[in-house]
């Protein structure tokens, strides 16, 4: 389906099938990521476990770099559907070439003040001996590889904001497949250890960052790119970083809540830790669907916004808050009719993880839905462009609502390690009704873009 094609189904195919189409792609890439993280770990773990610890480690700290660059993605996506949802091609490239410029520049100073600090930030976190010298190792590495992962964000962006979401999920594919092939090579063959999963990494990531940016310069629909798009603009720049400033703040300081909460977390114990964590890993797979949804109808609504079709995407909406539902809703009882015997998967030998896991596992399922409602929201304000709502939402839930829970729990009542369980689901439905709020108040269907050229906006 070209690019053409792409549009006249988003603005006026059927609601269903358009989330869909949209989604499928973009569940399949989740699950691609899920299976390459889960290959990295296994090859990593054969080197021992500190290499495991190590990566464990910094996760934290990748992920809260990841979410700086994630904050002008989210931008593009939002400017270029909705300047393709009004039929302005020409506006859309300029923020095409601006969110690649930007990505590449702001990655690469990024990364070198990482790279060159990141001893202190292994230091600072408790890193100490192999284990510090370990995470090093591979942080400096990904910090010098993170033009490549900004740049592969941008392209994704392009791309899903032209309702492609189908091209990404095939170079991400190719991306895993090769980094799982050089793993065991840099690792073991090569003996460069963790240095080599690192390298990995990067290299394989950057092949396909480079292509992508290649097949930019050279598609024949859509957009299409040309070296003077690449130079510095100062409006439409600044149009970028106001609406992406909003998303890296909520992004950013939703991945350091992350950390926080995990402090709060093994004050409980090892077990609910480790219950938690098994947990959180089957949450996440039966959450790729609406994830999904949510991330194809920040499309929807960016082009139908773009073409003042609000009714549209109001209808999308509440499509994808059906679909959601439902798929969740089937997922859900599935998993709880067979909970124990998919955590005995992960814990058969700890009665007392095995317990826990289990009970938080259950208890979760039930509010299933809601998690499918806050990633629609999030997509909804991400595509009109009115990334303070979701701000509020990925910042809100918490620091507002979810620490100061447990913390509430854990001291006012006798729930003890159960205290995590419920107030994460008390703040997944009461940031809901907030999102709801947001979502009733109406000032999200006002677009961001101008029938002016954006030079003159």
């Amino acid at each position: 389906m070209d690019y053409i094609e792409k549009r006249q189904l988003i603005l006026k195919g059927k609601i269903s099938k358009v989330i869909l189409t949209l989604a499928g792609p973009i569940m399949a890439n989740n699950l691609i990521q899920t299976l390459y993280n889960l290959a990295d770990t296994y090859w990593v773990s054969r080197l021992g476990s500190t290499e495991v610890a190590a990566i464990t480690l910094i996760w934290p700290v990748i992920f809260l770099m990841m979410a700086l660059g994630i904050g002008v993605s989210i931008a593009s996506i939002s400017l270029i559907s909705q300047y393709i949802g009004s039929n302005n091609m020409e506006d859309a490239k300029k923020v095409a070439g601006q969110v690649i410029s930007f990505s590449f520049i702001f990655s690469s100073v990024l990364g070198l003040i990482g790279a060159l600090s990141a001893h202190y930030i292994v230091k600072a976190m408790g890193g100490e001996g192999i284990l510090l010298e370990k995470s090093v190792t591979f942080l400096r590495i990904i910090f010098f590889g993170m033009p490549t992962l900004f740049i592969f964000f941008a392209f994704n962006s392009i791309k899903q904001g032209q309702g492609d979401t189908l091209t990404p999920m095939k170079y991400s594919a190719f991306s895993a497949l090769l980094n799982i092939i050089l793993d065991p090579i840099f690792i073991f063959t090569l003996n460069l250890g963790i240095g080599g999963a690192a390298l990995a990494t990067v290299l394989s990531r950057g092949i396909f960052s480079l292509y992508a940016v290649y097949r930019l310069f050279s598609v024949k629909n859509g957009i299409r790119l040309k070296k003077d798009d690449l130079y510095l603009n100062k409006s439409v720049l600044t149009k970028l970083i106001k609406i992406g400033f909003p998303a890296s703040i909520g992004q950013s300081t939703a991945a350091f809540g992350f950390i926080i909460l995990n402090a709060f977390i093994i004050g409980f114990g090892e077990a609910t830790m480790a219950a938690f964590g098994i947990g959180n890993r089957i949450v996440s797979l039966i959450l790729m669907p609406a994830m999904g949804i949510g991330s194809s109808i920040s499309t929807i609504v960016g082009q139908n916004l773009g073409a003042d079709n609000v009714k549209r995407a109001k209808e999308a909406v509440k499509t994808s808050a059906i679909l959601s539902t439902i798929i969740l809703a089937i997922g859900g009882v599935i998993v709880f009719i067979l909970s124990e015997t998919i955590i005995g998967f992960f814990a058969k030998n700890d009665p007392i993880v095995f317990n826990q896991a289990t009970y938080y596992l259950k208890l979760v399922i039930f509010t299933m839905p809601l998690m499918g409602f806050f990633q629609i929201f999030m997509g909804t304000f991400q595509g009109s462009g009115h990334t303070i709502m979701a701000m509020i939402l990925t910042g809100g839930r918490l620091w507002c609502l979810r620490i100061p829970l447990i913390v509430l729990f854990k001291n006012f009542t006798d729930l003890g390690s159960k205290s995590v369980w419920f107030a994460m689901i008390l703040s997944n439905a009461l940031i809901c009704l907030v999102g709801y709020g947001l979502y009733k108040s109406g000032k999200w269907e006002r677009k961001v873009i101008k029938k002016t050229n954006i030079d003159n906006e």
